[in-house]
């Protein structure tokens, strides 16, 4: 009797706990869906928008698969997709390094750890850092290089919480602190993303549902010593000059929103496909459509493709298509993946990512 007791004690604090990750789950999907109506307009509204750095894509293999994979993201490197797929790794503990050639001499590197714990869920931490090498200082007075220089600092850094749900769908959140530094400015301010992903959708097997919405969150501000400029008054006995504080115009964060399907296949025990493709709603950029897909052999050897495109003014659009490969390996207990992505530019140089992910 004792024991019946117990056990049913037991059920419904677990029926009271499932119920309260479906109204999770259900806030989540209203969240984003809401971002959809909020995010309107954003043709109008182009070149708006600061800290664009949030929007540079991180790791090889979501580069190479445009982005569109947010519904079957999974493991460390969905932190920087989508959220929710963080806790769909297959190691209690993972690590990822992460570098990109971007255009104009620029580097982007990444590192990110994440740590899963029973009943409890899955922590990340990631760190994104811009390289801009050395760039001559001039001056309303002094246009011609002075011989002096600076070097910008961007970093972004992300703490993560992701959580399976149940055996379909998944959650998660990532907060941001954003910091910019360019010369005697600086700005800082914080975001967050939110993510969901749905497997099984329509009751059918392999067919997969990710939505996201990323980069909410309030204006940032430039600050420091660089906004105060020598004047002289004008029309005044005063002739000494004096400092004036400029005061700089705030700036939203680049918002959006993102839908995707995709479908797993798997032909045989060696052959595996993925398919994919979402619609990405932006509120200061145009919106993007893309398409993916990619191919395992045994789970060791991949090949990936995707391809990105506006329906309007699409001569104006910086990327296309995109491309990867990777090798998946188990070497003395610890997993480990080594990825390469190239994603085409229209106009600059296109971007080589090569990412490297360790599971324990």
């Amino acid at each position: 009797m004792i024991m019946k007791l117990e056990n049913e004690k037991v059920l419904k604090r677990l029926r009271r706990l499932k119920m309260s990750y479906k109204r999770l789950f259900f806030v989540l999907i209203l969240l984003a869906v809401s971002a959809l109506e909020i995010f309107a307009g954003g043709r109008d509204r182009v070149g708006t928008a600061g800290a664009t750095e949030l929007l540079i894509p991180i790791g090889a293999r979501g580069t190479a698969l445009g982005g569109s994979y947010i519904c079957s993201a999974s493991g460390i490197d969905a932190l920087f997709w989508n959220p929710a797929g963080v806790s769909g790794g297959n190691n209690s503990a993972e690590a990822m390094f992460s570098h990109m050639s971007y255009f104009a001499d620029i580097g982007v590197n990444a590192f990110a750890v994440s740590a899963s714990f029973a009943d409890v869920g899955t922590f990340a931490f990631g760190l994104r850092a811009f390289s801009f090498g050395d760039i001559p200082i001039t001056s309303e007075t002094s246009p011609d290089n002075t011989d002096a220089t600076f070097s910008p600092s961007y970093t972004i850094i992300g703490v993560s919480y992701s959580r399976a749900l149940s055996d379909k769908v998944r959650a998660g959140i990532t907060f941001n602190f954003i910091n910019e530094t360019i010369a005697a400015v600086s700005a800082s301010g914080f975001g967050f993303d939110v993510g969901v992903q749905y497997f099984g959708l329509a009751g059918i097997n392999g067919l997969k549902l990710g939505i996201t919405a990323k980069n909410l969150g309030p204006e940032m501000k430039f600050d420091g010593g660089g906004l105060f400029k020598p004047t002289t008054p004008v029309n005044s006995e005063r002739t000494i000059s004096s400092l004036m504080k400029v005061d700089a115009a705030g700036f939203e964060l680049p918002s959006f929103f993102e839908i995707s399907i995709g479908y797993e296949q798997n032909f045989t025990q060696d052959h595996k496909a993925i398919f994919a493709t979402s619609f990405q709603n932006n509120n200061y950029l145009q919106d993007e459509y893309k398409v993916s897909m990619e191919y395992a052999f045994r789970d060791l050897f991949f090949v990936r493709g995707s391809y990105q495109f506006v329906p309007q003014d699409s001569d104006e659009y910086l990327y296309g298509p995109a491309f990867g490969a990777g090798i998946h390996y188990n070497a003395g207990g610890v997993d480990m993946q080594v990825d390469y992505g190239y994603r085409w530019n229209r106009f600059f140089d296109a971007n080589h990512i090569i990412t490297v992910k360790l599971g324990f």
